[in-house]
């Protein structure tokens, strides 16, 4: 891997994870500071090829999920900033992986480690997302506050992105895990706007300045999309209400196949988003 010389650099690392609020962050942040790929970690040690796609009947090569480090050197900042986008997270060797990104990171002179997740809670909503932090010494995790950052006091970060800070941890480079809060019915729904705060978070302890209109944007029509769908089983519920009293529901209710093709339109609206408006100009 090559060991390019960069300005008092910070790692950000993201996976795929709930709300994709991570990976939708990343890629953004990636885009809009219009950074170049560095260098990509092998994946043949790490997943193999569980499916296949079809085009048109004729069957595509497999592909396996890629591991890649972009480098951008935002206007306006005394540093440069490194993004990690993890197209998947690894079934087993998930620590060793972690130090091997650490040791990596180490050797471009990476100060600080971050990553990007989502924290599932009891929000309403359309209520604004908070942004939760954990940090790796006390240092850090004052400069979080500082900077609106609540402290998650106590729990567990599932995944890479929290083994990865962990595993800068073991080696005494400082890191820290942003969470962006997100409604935990929603949990299997892109939620934009949880990335959007963690953005904004970063932002703030980096000085870096972000358009954030397409994000913003792709937060509305999320929501509306939202409201339609929350909408549709509140009608339906009513209907269930009304039907015939000698009825018994021995499970609940289910949704109908318009329902569930609402559903995956939401997960198809944000892939769509990420590979097309995110994508490097």
């Amino acid at each position: 891997m090559s060991t390019p010389h960069l300005d008092r650099p910070w790692l950000v690392a993201v996976w795929p994870g709930m709300g994709n609020v991570g990976i939708t962050a990343g890629f953004y942040l990636m885009a809009k500071l219009g950074m170049e790929l560095l260098t990509e970690f092998s994946a043949h040690e790490l997943f193999d090829v569980e499916a296949i796609r079809v085009k048109g009947g004729l069957i595509q090569p497999g592909q396996l999920p890629r591991s890649r480090v972009f480098v951008g050197h935002p206007e306006g900042c005394e540093r440069d900033i490194l993004v990690f986008i993890g197209e998947s997270q690894p079934p087993s060797g998930k620590y060793a992986f972690c130090h091997r990104i650490v040791d990596y990171a180490a050797s471009l002179g990476v100060e600080r480690v971050f990553t990007f997740a989502a924290m599932a809670t009891e929000m309403e909503t359309e209520h604004e997302s908070r942004v939760f932090g954990a940090a790796t010494d006390a240092t850090l995790l004052s400069e979080l506050r500082e900077h609106g950052v609540r402290v998650l006091e106590d729990g567990q970060i599932g995944g890479l992105n929290g083994v990865l800070i962990g595993a800068a941890a073991d080696r005494g480079l400082p890191g820290a895990c942003l969470l962006g809060e997100m409604p935990h019915v929603l949990v299997q729904l892109p939620f934009p706007r949880a990335s959007l705060a963690v953005l904004q978070a970063f932002s703030r302890l980096t000085g870096i300045e972000v358009d954030y209109r397409e994000l913003r944007e792709q937060t509305r029509e999320m929501e509306r999309r939202l409201v339609e769908l929350l909408s549709r089983f509140e009608r339906t519920d009513e209907e269930r209400d009304w039907g015939e009293e000698s009825s018994i529901a021995t499970e609940g209710p289910r949704s109908s196949p318009e329902d569930e093709s609402r559903i995956e339109s939401l997960f198809a609206a944000a892939r769509e988003d990420r590979s097309k408006a995110y994508e490097l100009k």
